[in-house]
């Protein structure tokens, strides 16, 4: 995993999360493609983020001006793929390097499931390529 580095931005987003929550943030990551921040949740705390029904999602939302996603990390990689895509239901998640060293990352979801994983405008595959990027220098997603 490669070194972290936060903008004074995400921290001051980590911090305002952190307190309204009471959940802790390992990362946080602004999409301004899709006008979303995503926050990287300690595992077993999405919940506790979230809120009952969403509330703390809804205030954030507001707050910020900006759509907001939770994520709940693990250590484990396959588990952290599926947070990523969840709710979708993961089949099997393949990685593959090419001679020049790019890994790709091929997900195969249920077929029922295949609309939900890749989002609307591929905005869930998108999501996912800057986590796996940022975390395990993943170049490219591919749904299956």
């Amino acid at each position: 995993m490669s070194e972290i580095k936060l903008s004074l931005e995400e921290m001051r987003y980590i911090s305002l999360v952190q307190d309204l929550t009471g959940a802790t943030i390992r990362d946080c990551i602004i999409d301004e493609e899709n006008d979303t921040i995503i926050f990287i949740v300690k595992e077993g705390e999405a919940g506790l983020a979230i809120g009952k029904n969403g509330s703390n999602v809804k205030k954030i939302k507001i707050l910020l001006k900006r759509n907001i996603e939770f994520v709940e990390y693990s250590n484990d990689f396959d588990q952290f793929v599926k947070n990523i895509f969840a709710p979708a239901r993961i089949a099997s998640i393949k990685k593959v390097e090419n001679p020049k060293g790019r890994i790709t990352l091929y997900v195969s979801v249920h077929p029922q499931d295949k609309g939900l994983a890749i989002g609307r405008g591929g905005r869930n595959v998108h999501k996912a390529r800057l986590i796996l990027k940022r975390y395990f220098n993943i170049e490219n997603v591919i749904i299956t």
